[in-house]
């Protein structure tokens, strides 16, 4: 009897301490769910709060140019939502053959944009010199809409929508761009320079590109694994997308009246021209007939309102040539690595190796950017030539993986500072009136050098020789180099043989 009642007690408290423990386990999981949160909360609010600490530094959120650098960054998580959507298998699914063919035609439609951005896009924008608020919310609107369209394409397979459509957001996103661009100089505070402005804008883009894709990718993978179908996973992108887009709207609305002002007298005529270090009455007239030959001056005609003068001149000589460098070794190194073994290392860890070094590149030299107080943005430009060109040399003489990587992460810096240096050169010597146009002429050369760079570095991959290919940069980069220094020089000793007035 006595074991009958110790079972009895047994088999009673086997069930109090079942619910015991499923209670402890309970308020345990309810403890770290609210710590979790917490966490999780104190964590946003400490982004926010660095977010807010950055974009409002230097007088910025007095003048509005916080709420412009916050309406870059969150436009910029929305295109990272398409880029994923979109996104497609061009490189390891097929053969080294098959990829160059299909990088380079990739290559070349990404030009198909700027077609419409220099002859319709710029003029149109400097037409509206009121309405600057307006293009601004109009372009993240209307991105979001085809984003919607697009999810619904991506979602039946309908490519006669989706690819009008990612044509469209591609042109919008140029057309912000060169509006952002524009309007940067009216909402300028005197602690920092333009160089700052600019590198602040594109360091929040960055950052906000590098938070929103792998949030893309996760949604992605999800939403696919979920539906069985990677379609689904990419049009569920999309709809965030347009969520984003539309959030992105808010800071536009809060933009100050003075981005939607008409261009004062002293914002319409170029900077003043104390902060080069050749400026000199009657010099932008004297360099356009003594140093510009006739293939350059038809280039102006076609894609500039006006001429543009030397020191505008040389900072788009050398974006040109740093960005088709910047192009040219991503794709040839690209298929080197893939082709070309060092050792235990495999091409896609070699390739990875590569990326992110583009992509550290990239970064350092928009915070370097951000953090320079230089009025010469002029230095920069010869400066990262000079750099740029050590680099390659070194790295061509002494060719291996290490030398890849270094030679694109000089290339990622290079071309970001010289882009930074030249939108900042272009918000100061171009007159407001026809500063948007001259905007996009100098974006669809940026687009067109890394096309051209691109088709270059493919070609070259096919010697399958990494010492040729960075020898051949070396070349061109000392080839543009030269040129430029001997234009200065020549257009220096023009003016000092010029009589002095009376």
């Amino acid at each position: 009897m006595g074991d009958s009642r110790a079972g009895a007690r047994a088999g009673a408290s086997a069930p109090e301490g079942a619910a015991a423990r499923a209670r402890r386990a309970a308020r345990s999981f309810v403890s770290a769910s609210q710590a979790t949160g917490r966490a999780g909360a104190s964590a946003a609010g400490g982004a926010t709060r660095t977010l807010h600490k950055m974009t409002h530094a230097s007088g910025a959120g007095r003048t509005g140019l916080a709420q412009l650098i916050e309406l870059s960054a969150a436009g910029s998580v929305g295109d990272g939502f398409v880029a994923v959507a979109l996104a497609g298998t061009l490189f390891f699914s097929t053969s080294v053959t098959q990829a160059r063919g299909r990088v380079a035609l990739a290559l070349i439609i990404t030009m198909a944009p700027f077609a419409l951005l220099a002859p319709f896009v710029g003029p149109m924008l400097d037409r509206v010199q009121h309405g600057r608020r307006y293009i601004l919310i109009g372009t993240m609107l209307a991105r979001g809409l085809l984003c919607w369209g697009m999810a619904g394409a991506v979602q039946h397979n309908d490519t006669l929508t989706l690819l009008p459509a990612a044509f469209g957001v591609l042109v919008l996103q140029k057309a912000y761009g060169v509006t952002r661009a524009s309007v940067t100089p009216r909402l300028l505070p005197e602690e920092i320079t333009l160089v700052t402005a600019n590198s602040r804008c594109a360091l929040a883009s960055l950052i906000a590109t590098t938070i929103g894709v792998p949030v893309a990718a996760g949604i992605a993978a999800l939403a696919g694994h979920a539906a069985g179908s990677s379609e689904t996973g990419a049009a569920w992108v999309l709809r965030v997308g347009t969520l984003v887009y539309l959030a992105a709207m808010v800071p536009a609305f809060r933009l100050p009246s003075g981005v939607d002002e008409p261009a004062t007298d002293q914002e319409s005529q170029p900077a003043a021209e104390h902060e080069s270090a050749e400026q000199v009455p009657g010099e932008h007239r004297a360099a356009e007939h003594s140093t510009a030959g006739a293939p350059r001056r038809r280039l102006h005609r076609k894609l500039f309102p006006k001429p543009v003068g030397p020191v505008v001149g040389e900072a788009l000589g050398a974006n040109f040539t740093l960005r088709a460098y910047s192009g040219f070794m991503i794709f040839f190194l690209a298929f080197i690595l893939r082709t070309v073994h060092f050792g235990t290392v495999s091409d896609k860890l070699a390739l990875g190796e590569m990326i992110a070094a583009v992509a550290i590149g990239g970064f350092i030299g928009t915070a370097i950017g951000a953090a320079l107080r230089s009025r010469a943005p002029q230095v920069i430009v010869f400066g990262m030539l000079g750099v740029t060109l050590v680099v390659t040399t070194f790295c061509a003489i002494y060719f291996g993986l290490w030398a890849a990587v270094i030679v694109a992460f000089a290339a990622a810096v290079g071309q970001t500072l010289v882009k930074l240096a030249l939108d900042s050169i272009v918000q100061r010597e171009v007159s407001a009136d026809v500063r948007s146009s001259t905007f996009a002429a100098s974006e669809t050369l940026h687009q067109l050098s890394w096309v051209i760079g691109g088709l270059l570095g493919l070609l070259m991959s096919m010697t399958g020789s990494g010492v040729a290919g960075l020898a051949v940069a070396a070349a061109g980069l000392a080839l543009a180099l030269g040129s430029l220094l001997l234009a200065r020089r020549k257009r220096v000793l023009g003016h000092r043989r010029q009589p002095v007035p009376g």
